[in-house]
């Protein structure tokens, strides 16, 4: 497992139901193409996986 991971908004939610609109808000993404850093742990990853097709996520 990674220890970071890169997670950028690469889709718009425009359109989206609300429960995504609020993970991709709270993973702290606010403009597309936007990219942001989080510890890489089960909470984010269940987030990421909720979002994956909005987002593209690099380990680092």
């Amino acid at each position: 497992m990674a220890n970071k991971l890169e997670v950028t908004l690469t889709r718009s939610v425009i359109g989206r139901p609300e429960d995504q609109r609020q993970t991709v808000k709270a993973l702290g993404l606010r403009k597309m193409h936007q990219t942001v850093e989080h510890q890489d742990n089960p909470a984010i990853r269940g987030m990421i996986t909720k979002v994956a097709h909005l987002v593209t996520v690099n380990e680092k």
